[in-house]
């Protein structure tokens, strides 16, 4: 079990991180969509003061909202380039978890094609009573006017003492093709490590309805350990402010 005392050291190494991370204002971003399963805590360089709420629900029976797993969320850039998340995960009616997470960009290529940083996420498990930590870098770049990709690796569930389902590979890889002004079709792929060993293949469709509202669709397949593959089908309604 992860303590409090690792997940303290964990969350102030990786807020000494971004604090540590030069101001971005006037650095040149590429526009790399944010995947939709595996969401970011705002685009890498991001300016201070964006704020974005938004909800994900995940499902494996359409026809049964109540089966749904979905999480409200907000999102903070509370400096350039560096942002904050907290998240509300839910089965059905029960709230299941709590979850904070810290985002920073660490720069651009001179070009502005390519961008990089580095995420935290730590979460509470409410019924088990017990903390779990993960850490990605994430890699960002645009190939064309249409073509961009979006890749987050790193660990899930840090422990100090490796121990069987701890310091598992995550990682989440995001193809996307613009269509056209408001309209992005992807493809993302999941593989988390540990005990459960989840791959999701999830294409999606992005649409932005207003200047501020965005509703993102996707319908896939998932294959756990020991489970047959299954549908899955997710939206996340957006509103930035």
């Amino acid at each position: 079990m992860s303590t409090p005392t690792t997940v303290a050291r964990l969350f102030g190494a990786t807020l000494a991180l971004t604090s540590a991370t030069p101001a971005l204002a006037d650095t040149a971003y590429p526009q790399i969509p944010e995947p939709m399963i595996f969401d970011m805590m705002r685009p890498l360089g991001a300016a201070k003061g964006e704020l974005e709420v938004n909800a994900l629900a995940v499902t494996n029976s359409p026809f049964r909202p109540r089966e749904a797993e979905w999480a409200p969320e907000i999102e903070y850039a509370f400096a350039d380039g560096k942002a904050v998340e907290f998240e509300l995960p839910f089965d059905g009616t029960r709230l299941e978890a709590l979850k904070l997470g810290l985002q920073a960009a660490f720069g651009a290529s001179a070009d502005g094609r390519s961008a990089h940083g580095v995420q935290y996420l730590g979460i509470y498990d409410r019924d088990g009573r017990r903390y779990s930590n993960s850490l990605l870098y994430m890699a960002g770049h645009r190939f064309s006017a249409r073509w961009s990709m979006m890749t987050m690796v790193g660990v899930d569930d840090i422990a100090l003492r490796r121990r069987a389902g701890r310091n598992a590979l995550l990682l989440n890889n995001a193809t996307f093709y613009d269509v056209q002004p408001g309209t992005v079709a992807g493809v993302e792929l999941n593989v988390a490590g540990g005990a459960a060993r989840l791959v999701r293949v999830a294409p999606q469709l992005h649409q932005r309805i207003t200047r501020h509202v965005n509703v993102q669709l996707a319908g896939g397949v998932e294959k756990a350990r020991a489970h047959r593959a299954r549908p899955i089908a997710g939206v996340r309604l957006v509103r930035e402010f």
